[in-house]
């Protein structure tokens, strides 16, 4: 596409930074670079025409680990490195909240419940003989035990009878705080140009040529905050990783309130009101999902539905409303990659599963690097 000189001069010339992604990471990056630099012209290039991957198809958990998930992160990091992992989602929603309020977000806290499966008794009875140390280990990061056993209130079938429950956890609508934040970076001044994938870019000695499907210009600095497509375009070890999650329709007198974890985190549901999202499953099939193609299967979807059917809802009707997926970054450690790639190219991915919790900090610390 030939653009005319009124849009490149509009549009695409003397940019001080592009940021590639319009996601959590992209959008918080933004903000702070306006604080840091009020008068740079920002622009932010995303392809999708809403903002694609996982910031707004995911499952809208204001999540820091349920106790299996930091059992098993122990087994590979130390727990020193646990504490802080949990303490950097701890501390960004926190800043998540700050940012953009509770209420413009939806923000609840109703606590975060890992069921655990008949089945699962020895995973179960490990969880309860290590909840004192996880507590411990914790307390400097929440002030107060980070877990505590509840009864199966909810009547959920073929589970044990007591949730791990981290009474910190929240949930808020994932749409309305992307809104919210979308508002708040334009209203300070960046552009945000939909539609546009960015195919590679080019080096210089003072400027970085971005290559997009649809047209080149220049840009003094280039981040990349693409996550689980971050691959595409740099050389860092981010894999794609697919999410599927459907919804019921509205469930009349439904009881269920708060986050559920159940099977190590494969699998996650909470209540939108008077509905209930479920997704997970990637664990029937790693390599499959292991894609950043957006898409259902019927493998995950009917193990959805089974799930909902025998253990969530298994005395009440209920009609699946919609299906999709999101794509999230992971990588062999927890923790994001935030550097420089080169003298004028930076990048803020791999969030694995996480971004809600530490996108807002992942963006800041992004744009701190120009300090």
């Amino acid at each position: 596409m030939n653009l005319s000189y009124w849009e490149y001069k509009t549009w695409l010339s003397n940019i001080n930074f592009t940021i590639v992604g319009s996601g959590i990471v992209g959008l918080n990056c933004a903000l702070y670079l306006k604080k840091l630099f009020p008068k740079a012209k920002i622009l932010i290039l995303e392809r999708g025409h809403l903002p694609q991957g996982a910031s707004t198809k995911n499952a809208g958990f204001a999540c820091f680990g349920s106790i299996s998930e930091v059992l098993s992160d122990l087994k590979k990091h130390s727990e020193e490195e646990v504490r802080q992992l949990v303490l950097k989602r701890w501390e960004g929603i926190q800043l998540l909240r700050e940012n953009l309020g509770d209420e413009q977000m939806d923000y609840q806290n109703n606590g975060g419940h890992e069921i655990f499966l008949k089945e699962q008794a020895d995973l179960y009875d490990d969880c309860l003989d290590k909840l004192n140390r996880i507590n411990s280990l914790l307390k400097p990061v929440f002030g107060a035990d980070a877990f505590v056993v509840q009864p199966n209130s909810f009547k959920f079938k073929g589970v044990q009878k007591n949730y791990i429950t981290n009474p910190f956890e929240g949930q808020i609508n994932t749409g309305s705080m992307m809104k919210t934040l979308l508002a708040k970076v334009q209203h300070s001044g960046v552009t945000i140009l939909n539609a546009i994938a960015v195919e590679g870019y080019q080096e210089n000695m003072d400027h970085v040529v971005v290559k997009t499907d649809q047209f080149e210009f220049k840009t003094n600095k280039l981040f990349i905050a693409t996550n689980g497509f971050a691959s595409q375009l740099i050389g860092e070890i981010v894999k794609p990783a697919r999410a599927q999650v459907l919804i019921t329709k509205p469930i009349e007198n439904l009881s269920v309130k708060g986050t559920f974890h159940l099977d190590e985190g494969y699998y996650y549901f909470r209540n939108i009101e008077n509905r209930i999202l479920l997704g997970g499953g990637r664990n029937l099939d790693f390599k499959g999902e292991e894609t950043s193609s957006f898409g259902e299967t019927t493998l995950i979807q009917n193990r959805l539905e089974e799930i909902l059917r025998t253990i969530i809802l298994p005395d009440t009707p209920f009609e699946i409303d919609l299906r999709w997926s999101g794509i999230m970054g992971m990588g062999n450690q927890k923790k994001p990659i935030v550097k420089q790639l080169a003298n004028n190219v930076y990048c803020g991915v791999r969030m694995g599963g996480m971004g809600i919790a530490i996108g807002s900090l992942v963006g800041r610390e992004l744009a701190n690097l120009m300090k």
